[in-house]
């Protein structure tokens, strides 16, 4: 007996949306958007963003949340605060950002208080 290739799957491609070149022209204008954000930061280590740069902020928002960029927001004493990606998407205009890149092999800590994260004692076995 001769031997039959025969296939079960069968692949649902979802057709792909025809644009309007104005929506194309707009998506491929917020990636190069991001894309000389991030050259810019990465290539000087950090950048100051002004208060009332709100497109920057938003762009750069975007990129905290997917781990390309750390948002600092500048208080008024001069000190740094970092704000979460959350915060950053519903942060104000009123103060600057200083973008930097992200800290790359950052050990995590766990807190240990009297070892009760670890202690056996109660638990069943």
């Amino acid at each position: 007996m001769g031997c039959v290739a025969v296939s079960n799957v069968v692949p649902f491609r979802r057709p792909l949306p025809a644009q309007a070149p104005s929506e194309r022209d707009a998506r491929d204008r917020r990636r190069s958007e991001q894309r000389s954000l991030l050259d810019a930061v990465y290539a000087t280590g950090s950048m100051v963003l002004a208060a009332e740069d709100r497109a920057t902020k938003l762009t750069a928002s975007r990129l905290q949340v997917y781990g390309f960029l750390a948002i600092e927001e500048m208080r008024e004493d001069g000190t740094m605060r970092r704000l979460r990606p959350s915060e950053a998407i519903r942060a104000r205009g009123e103060r600057p950002w200083r973008l930097s890149k992200p800290a790359c092999g950052a050990s995590v800590t766990i807190p240990s208080l009297d070892g009760f994260l670890f202690e056996s004692a109660g638990q069943p076995a």
